[in-house]
């Protein structure tokens, strides 16, 4: 018993000698870095190193040289099926003129399709619910048009109008092939953000280091419209169309290293 209890005595002294002599060392650690001043501490946290970080913008403009129109052909009747074979005519004729103006089978797509119930909805005098009446069906058909010969844009509509088309208006300019102007675009990105970074490690009395990191946003540009005169005739009976301009902007991050 009176062993046991020795061995324990001593265990615990053991223990204790441990954890004065970790507190005796983590002093002398702390005067040691007092000892060097401010330098000491900033070599304490300088595993975090000092950067700048910027964003830069570039953007480069071209001409388009395709459009994409979306027509639709509408068509009502007493029942589903006259009204289906009215559009069907309709639409067949307008893709035989497309065809004709020399829009190519693949730059031909169906866009949208729907059958519809019409309904007569009686006023009702006598506080008592009136049931809708069915008055017939609506066809709508619509097709993707790409017109990549822009000086036949004005005629495709005219011709697609006068043949059936009767319910439209979305139409887009935009380019076949962007990949030179984008490839423009990023290289005025990455300049406009170096510029931005000098001028920063300018002002802040510092010198500008290595590049560290450097990354696009990942959307892919798209064309934005920038108005322009047009520089296109077209027939006098034709639609007028103004192509005006694409404007393609990319946005890059960068980050670079400061040296102190």
């Amino acid at each position: 018993m009176i062993a046991t209890r020795i061995a324990r005595t001593v265990h615990v002294a053991a223990v204790a000698a441990a954890f004065a002599g970790a507190l005796a060392s983590a002093a002398a650690a702390d005067d040691n870095v007092a000892g060097k001043g401010d330098k000491g501490r900033l070599d304490g946290i300088r595993g975090r190193q000092a950067v700048i970080k910027v964003s830069g913008e570039g953007r480069s403009t071209t001409a388009p040289d395709m459009a994409i129109l979306q027509l639709s052909v509408v068509k009502d009747a007493k029942t589903a099926r006259e009204a289906l074979d009215a559009n069907n005519k309709a639409m067949e004729d307008v893709l035989a003129a497309l065809k004709q103006s020399g829009i190519a089978e693949r730059d031909l797509q169906t866009s949208g399709f729907s059958i519809m119930p019409q309904y007569n909805y009686p006023q009702n005098n006598d506080g008592g619910n009136r049931p809708p009446e069915l008055v017939g069906y609506q066809v709508v058909n619509g097709v993707s048009v790409r017109v990549r010969d822009l000086t036949k844009l004005g005629e495709v509509l005219d011709k697609s109008v006068t043949l059936g088309v009767n319910q439209g208006g979305g139409i887009e300019f935009t380019n076949d092939k962007p990949d030179a102007v984008i490839t423009e675009a990023r290289k005025a990105a990455v300049a406009d953000a170096i510029n931005k970074a000098r001028v920063l490690a300018e002002a802040a009395g510092v010198s500008l280091g290595r590049l560290i990191e450097l990354a696009e946003q990942p959307d892919r540009p798209e064309p934005i419209p920038v108005a322009r005169s047009m520089a296109k005739e077209f027939a006098a009976d034709a639609v007028p169309v103004a192509t005006g301009e694409n404007a393609y902007n990319v946005t890059v991050n960068v980050t670079f290293a400061i040296e102190q």
